[in-house]
Order: C-alpha cells, then sequence, then structure tokens
C-alpha cells in the first residue's frame, strides 16, 4: 500500500475536526462547505466575512501544503473541461437538493447524532459506491 499515511491523515482529520468545532463554537454554524459557499454567494450583509475566510482557508491550505509537502499532490484528470464544470455543477445541486454535502452532514452531523446527517451521509456512500462499481464496469472508466 503506497498511500498509507496514517500521520498525516491524523493531523488533517484532527483539523477539519477543530475547524468544525470552533465554527459551531463561535459562529453557531455547521461546517458545511456548499452551504459556506452558498451564502457566501448571496453576499448576506454582516454574514460574508467569515464565509470568505471560511473558503480562502480551504484554499490557502491546500496551497500551503502543496509548497511544504516533501513530494507536490498531483492531481491529473482524464476528463475534458466541460464534463468537470458540468459534474461540479450536478454535485451543488444535489447537495442543495439533500440540504447539505458530505462535509456538513458527514462530518457535523454525524458528530452531533443527527439522525437526517446519518441517513444522508449513508446515502451518499452508497450512491458513490453504486456509481464506482458501475463505471468500473461498464468501461466508462
Amino acid at each position: 500500500m503506497d498511500n498509507f499515511t496514517p500521520l498525516s491523515a491524523l493531523i488533517g482529520g484532527g483539523l477539519i475536526g477543530l475547524s468544525a468545532t470552533v465554527l459551531i463554537l463561535f459562529k453557531g454554524r455547521i461546517a458545511g462547505i456548499s452551504g459556506i459557499l452558498g451564502g457566501a454567494l448571496t453576499f448576506p450583509l454582516g454574514d460574508l466575512g467569515w464565509r470568505v475566510l471560511f473558503l480562502a482557508g480551504l484554499v490557502a491550505g491546500a496551497a500551503l501544503y502543496n509548497l511544504l509537502a516533501p513530494a507536490p499532490f498531483v492531481v491529473e484528470f482524464d476528463a475534458d473541461t466541460p464534463l468537470l464544470v458540468v459534474a461540479g455543477l450536478l454535485v451543488g445541486y444535489g447537495s442543495s437538493l439533500g440540504s447539505g454535502c458530505t462535509s456538513g452532514h458527514g462530518v457535523c452531523g454525524i458528530a452531533r447524532l443527527s439522525p437526517r446527517s446519518i441517513g444522508a451521509t449513508i446515502l451518499f456512500m452508497a450512491i458513490a459506491m453504486a456509481t464506482l462499481f458501475l463505471m468500473r464496469h461498464t468501461g466508462a472508466a
């Protein structure tokens, strides 16, 4: 197993949990990325600053990791840009239909023992597994 990195996974998971905890303690908000981004795009008065800072922190954290990591993390896509744009829009639409995304339901909702979030996360994972199975076994991937 080449990608077994328990220390970085532990640190990353801890930082995700810490950021979700800080956000709920100081702002009373759930750290659901789709909700934070969607809210930032509507330019709410008095509520925009923390959203922009949170999203900027996501980008800055990835950039900092890419600069400091011994071997930079390389992402390669084997898909055309229009397909990736459509996929991103569908994910955004799906998260609005599901009243949240995997970060809101999977990280924060399960931690709060929310039955709705537990059900949503099970559904997200089941659909992801079914999609992967179909893509691999139909020759589409």
